[in-house]
């Protein structure tokens, strides 16, 4: 019998993976390969991405795919998407953007967000017929200045004439499965994420009352789809673009806070995952509409359109790591001292220069000797909604060691999530064993300090760092019917390590998180005075 493959696509922020699953009792991962893209940081807060990166990063990474595999191109019987949310690409009837993709990280919208929602009588800092017919109609509310409307609604206003050739509103992965099909499509999940979206039980549609309510052109409105719906198929000119077969099967996919938890196996009503990457999150699956605004946690729609995912967001988790890897690690300290390439070359011991600065920090004290990192490097959502809000070292003394402040930079990532966590069973109580995914999770380091600051059973699965493409590649096998239901999939998803809780630094991680909550408010107005730009 044929060995049957898919290929999932995973845009990130700074790259796009593409990895080849063979289809069985479990997903296996055959090949992978990683190209990577510009981001550019404007000073008016912007975030903007080429869309035609994205696209001939496809191609790329395909191509070397396949130059790797020993397969034929007629064993790949469909393909899928998993990305970055939120981000607003806007496109002509052609399918040609009108203008540089706006990133989740674009905060440029403040001057709408106000007119548009803060204003008149308001709760939370939100007006209050907004906030209330947002709430019913679709369990949330546009409360981020990142969020798409407050985007859709700054390119509406400072660039009329780009804005008149508008024909469609994607999020990331619709713009390649419209070039890929040729179908203006969105999943539901990514809809939901507009927050134009009616997300109670029985309808699942477009609302025509938020789009008036906000004044947003409902023809620019794509048809929404389920993530496992087969869109179409590749048309003859993006199979030869891509190096595949024309006709082959094209499936709607997810975003990455959707279809992660997907392929981390957490399914099921009560399962649990925590992502760290670039950002990170708190995800429960749960059958019930909550939100807590004062929180910024709300059930948001899934891959699954009989579940919600209970859901709290951490803006930049594993970017702190990166930040503290190429700001303080390799800038001339001694843990980098001989300037060697430690992870490449034949006698290469470590796979990675993370991987080398965690082992070089794992015997420092838990507690980082009462140094707190905040993690908010580029603002924050959860459990506080502010742009303005920057990370820093806290209570360090004389006697405070580089090694100490890489330590609390990990376990400021962390305390996060335990925040988040803590909110979270306010409503959706987390599971007792969770799921741990993302580029972080790939260090046992972090993995165990995770356990003991949460108290909780930690489950890594085999290649974390492929969660999104692993949840793609799974909900193309459901479209295919070759699984039948969203239960089955946890069983393909293999775990690698169970991590149990150590009670013994329990004491002193609790201490440094009261302390590490009051952080934000005790300086809230200090962020603003200095990163508001106010004068």
């Amino acid at each position: 019998m044929e060995t049957e493959y898919i290929l999932a696509y995973d845009i990130g922020t700074t790259g796009l993976k593409t990895c080849l699953f063979r289809m069985g009792d479990r997903l296996q991962l055959v090949q992978s390969a990683i190209q990577e893209y510009p981001i550019q940081l404007l000073e008016n807060g912007g975030a903007e991405q080429n869309p035609e990166d994205w696209w001939n990063s496809l191609q790329s990474t395909t191509k070397r795919i396949l130059d790797k595999s020993d397969i034929e191109v007629s064993q790949i019987k469909g393909i899928s998407f998993c990305s970055q949310m939120q981000g607003l690409v806007l496109v002509d009837s052609d399918f040609n953007p009108v203008r540089p993709a706006m990133s989740y990280m674009d905060q440029r919208a403040s001057n709408e967000m106000k007119a548009g929602i803060q204003y008149g009588i308001k709760i939370e800092g939100i007006n209050i017929i907004k906030l209330f017919v947002s709430l019913w109609v679709t369990g949330a509310v546009a409360a981020s200045v990142k969020d798409p409307i407050w985007k859709y609604k700054w390119v509406e206003k400072n660039e009329p004439d780009l804005f008149t050739k508008v024909r469609w509103w994607f999020d990331v992965k619709e713009f390649l499965i419209a070039r890929c099909t040729g179908e203006a499509v969105m999943t539901r999940d990514s809809a939901f994420a507009t927050f134009l979206y009616n997300s109670r039980v029985g309808k699942g549609h477009w609302s025509k009352l938020l789009t008036k309510l906000f004044k947003i052109n409902f023809n620019h409105l794509p048809k929404i789809v389920n993530s496992y719906d087969q869109v179409g198929v590749l048309t003859e000119r993006a199979a030869k673009f891509l190096g595949l077969s024309p006709g082959t099967a094209v499936f709607g996919g997810g975003g990455d806070a959707s279809l992660i938890g997907v392929g981390a196996g957490a399914v099921e009503e009560g399962d649990t995952h925590i992502y760290a990457g670039t950002s990170g999150w708190v995800s429960t699956v749960t059958k019930q509409r909550k939100v807590d605004i004062s929180a910024r946690i709300a059930s948001i729609v899934g891959a699954n359109q009989n579940f919600y995912n209970y859901f709290g967001e951490q803006e930049t988790s594993g970017k702190c790591l990166q930040w503290v890897k190429d700001h303080l690690a390799l800038d001339e300290i001694d843990l980098y001292l001989e300037k060697k390439q430690i992870n490449e070359g034949p006698d290469a011991v470590y796979e990675s220069l993370f991987e080398f600065m965690f082992d070089s920090i794992k015997d420092t004290e838990p507690g980082s000797n009462g140094v707190i990192f905040t993690p908010w490097l580029h603002g924050n959502r959860c459990p506080f909604e502010d742009p303005n809000s920057r990370g820093m070292f806290f209570n360090i003394g004389l006697n405070t060691g580089k090694r100490t402040l890489i330590r609390s930079v990990v376990e400021g990532i962390l305390f996060h999530k335990k925040w988040i966590i803590e909110l979270s069973d306010k409503k959706i109580k987390t599971s007792d064993h969770i799921r741990f995914v993302g580029g972080v999770a790939r260090s046992a380091f972090i993995c165990q300090i995770l356990a003991d600051m949460t108290g909780k059973k930690i489950e890594r699965i085999v290649h974390p760092e492929n969660a999104g493409a692993m949840g793609a590649a799974a909900l193309a096998i459901l479209g295919l019917g070759k699984v039948k239901t969203f239960a089955e999939i946890k069983t393909m998803i293999p775990i690698s390590d169970v991590f149990l809780p150590n009670l013994k630094y329990k004491s002193v991680y609790d201490k440094n998180f009261r302390v590490f909550k009051r952080l934000y408010m005790q300086n809230k107005k200090n962020f603003a005075i200095l990163n508001s730009g106010d004068e």
